[in-house]
């Protein structure tokens, strides 16, 4: 089920995700939506994670394990196409999302049910309603100009 579009989120901006949500050596990283696989990539890269990125389309799909190849990064680094309704996260401990805050709400239930206990959500951009973030986050790429400005929801 489509339920967000593809954007891309800037390298500056998901370094500090990653460090917001104080991903360590060995922890699970998924990312619904991965896109290109920029952050699983660098959740392995930088941060010694193990990581799960979960993409509909079959393009980016191709595009994310073609980047992991490349790298190396086939044994830290998973890439699923698949809906991400459909993939099991409770192995997560931390699942990042860009999707829309309604995206955010038709996964809710799923990360409520499946999630263990302790592991963080991170959003970019959209809230996820009904839950309180324990650090909000605003990033700007380009200080100079002031814009533009992104806000990093950790739960």
């Amino acid at each position: 089920m489509f339920i967000a579009p593809f954007v891309a989120t800037p390298l500056p901006v998901v370094r500090q995700m990653l460090i917001l949500a104080e991903v360590k050596p060995g922890e699970t990283v998924y990312d619904l939506g991965a896109g290109d696989g920029r952050v699983v990539i660098m959740a392995a890269q930088e941060f010694g994670a193990k990581a799960v990125g979960v993409e509909l389309r079959e393009d980016l799909t191709k595009q994310a394990l073609n980047r992991v190849f490349e790298l190396g990064l086939m044994g830290r680094v998973k890439i699923f196409q698949s809906d991400l309704f459909k993939v099991d996260v409770s192995s997560a401990d931390v699942v990042f999302l860009y999707l829309t805050t309604s995206a955010n709400e038709k996964v809710k239930p799923k990360l409520e049910s499946e999630l263990k206990q302790g592991a963080r959500v991170v959003s970019h951009d959209y809230e996820i309603l009904g839950w309180k973030p324990f650090k909000i986050n605003s990033f700007c790429e380009n200080p100079k100009l002031g814009y533009p400005s992104h806000t990093i929801y950790v739960y």
